[in-house]
């Protein structure tokens, strides 16, 4: 898959660039903080950029792919697999082939339409078993039998992310990715 230019992701990247205070935080591992900054300080001006849907998948997808590259935990982003494509998989496709149960989705429909979510989860669910390792990161609140994560500056669940994501990896086998101190 091609990294084209978007400019929700362009606004994003440029603002953490220009942050003086992201980099301490990402070295003090206060990534709650950092998402908590993010979205008080760019949520506005994305939801002018594009449809609120497509606005919110986009920021919760640059905001995941760069907290995860600086918390140093093992993923994939926008993984082709079995003609789907998977928008985060922690800690990679070949895991969650031959272990679900360590294997974690996370899907970032770039919808609130519950028709659309349901059936892009019945799609997952083909690959990944294990209900409870599949998480939803949605723009507003839908009632749904999968652990969710809202992006939005009422309801920011989404800033808990990381840290649940740090401690599913902490599980089992992982140890190795015991670098968050959670």
């Amino acid at each position: 898959m091609s990294d084209e230019s978007n400019p929700v992701k362009d606004y994003l990247f440029n603002y953490i660039e220009k942050s003086k205070t992201i980099p301490k935080l990402i070295a003090e591992q206060k990534f709650d903080v950092v998402i908590n900054e993010i979205v008080q300080n760019c949520y506005d001006d994305v939801m002018l950029i594009d449809k609120k849907d497509e606005a919110v998948g986009v920021l919760a997808t640059g905001i995941l792919h760069y907290l995860l590259t600086n918390a140093l935990l093992t993923s994939q982003r926008k993984v082709p697999y079995r003609e789907l494509e998977l928008d985060i998989v922690i800690p990679d496709v070949r895991t969650l082939e031959k272990d679900p149960k360590m294997s974690l989705l996370i899907l970032i429909p770039k919808s609130s339409d519950k028709k659309i979510i349901d059936q892009k989860i019945s799609q997952l669910n083909s690959i990944q078993p294990i209900k409870e390792n599949i998480w939803v990161v949605l723009s507003e609140n839908i009632s749904l039998d999968y652990k969710t994560f809202i992006l939005s500056k009422g309801d920011n669940s989404f800033s808990k992310l990381i840290f649940e994501i740090a401690q599913f990896s902490n599980v089992g086998k992982s140890n190795k990715f015991k670098i968050l101190r959670i």
